[in-house]
C-alpha cells in the first residue's frame, strides 16, 4: 500500500473518530447551571475542549486503522466473505 493511501485512509478514520468521540463528556449550560449569554442556545456546550477530542480521536483512529491494515495484510475478511448474493 502506498504511503499516500495510508495517509488518506488514516485521515478518513480520524475524521470519523472525531465525530464519534465528540459528544462524550460534553455538558450543557443547563447541566452545569451556568450563566448564558443573551441569544445563546441552551444546548451549547460549556466545556468544549478541542485538544481532548483530538487526542481521543487520534487514539481511536490509530486503533481502527491498525485493525484495517492488519486485515489488509493478512486477508482476514475479503469481499468474497461478505458477498450477500450467495444468501438469496
Amino acid at each position: 500500500m502506498k504511503w499516500t493511501s495510508i495517509l488518506a485512509i488514516m485521515l478518513l478514520f480520524w475524521v470519523m473518530s472525531a465525530f464519534l468521540v465528540m459528544p462524550f463528556g460534553i455538558r450543557t449550560h443547563d447541566d452545569d447551571e451556568a450563566e448564558m449569554i443573551p441569544g445563546q442556545v441552551s444546548s451549547a456546550p460549556v466545556n468544549f475542549d478541542a485538544k481532548r477530542i483530538a487526542i481521543r480521536a487520534t487514539i481511536l483512529s490509530v486503533v481502527l486503522f491498525g485493525l484495517y491494515y492488519a486485515n489488509y495484510v493478512n486477508d482476514w475478511l475479503t469481499m468474497d466473505d461478505i458477498d450477500i448474493t450467495n444468501y438469496f
